[in-house]
C-alpha cells in the first residue's frame, strides 16, 4: 500500500503530464486544478491532517485524564469501603 499523498504532488503529476504546447500555461493550470480538487475535498467533508494531528492528542490527553480520575475514584472507593 502506498503512503499518503499530497495534494502538491498530485498536482505536479498532472501537469507534468501535460503536453509540451499546453505546459505554458502549467502555473494557471495548477491554480485551477488546485481549487477544484480542494474544493472536491471539502465537500467530501474531510479534515486536514494538522486538524487530524490536533485532534489526536486532544484525544489522548482527555484519556489520560479520566484514567487518572478512574484511578483516583476507585483509590476513594477502596477506603470508603476499607
Amino acid at each position: 500500500m502506498a503512503g499518503p499523498v499530497n495534494l502538491e504532488d498530485i498536482i505536479k503529476r498532472f501537469s507534468a503530464a501535460l503536453p509540451e504546447p499546453v505546459r505554458h500555461m502549467q502555473e494557471d493550470m495548477e491554480k485551477n486544478l488546485r481549487g477544484v480538487m480542494e474544493g472536491g475535498l471539502q465537500k467530501m467533508n474531510l479534515v486536514t491532517r494538522e486538524e487530524f494531528d490536533i485532534q489526536s492528542a486532544v484525544l489522548l490527553r482527555t484519556r489520560e485524564k479520566l484514567e487518572a480520575l478512574e484511578k483516583r475514584l476507585a483509590e476513594l472507593e477502596a477506603k470508603q469501603t476499607g
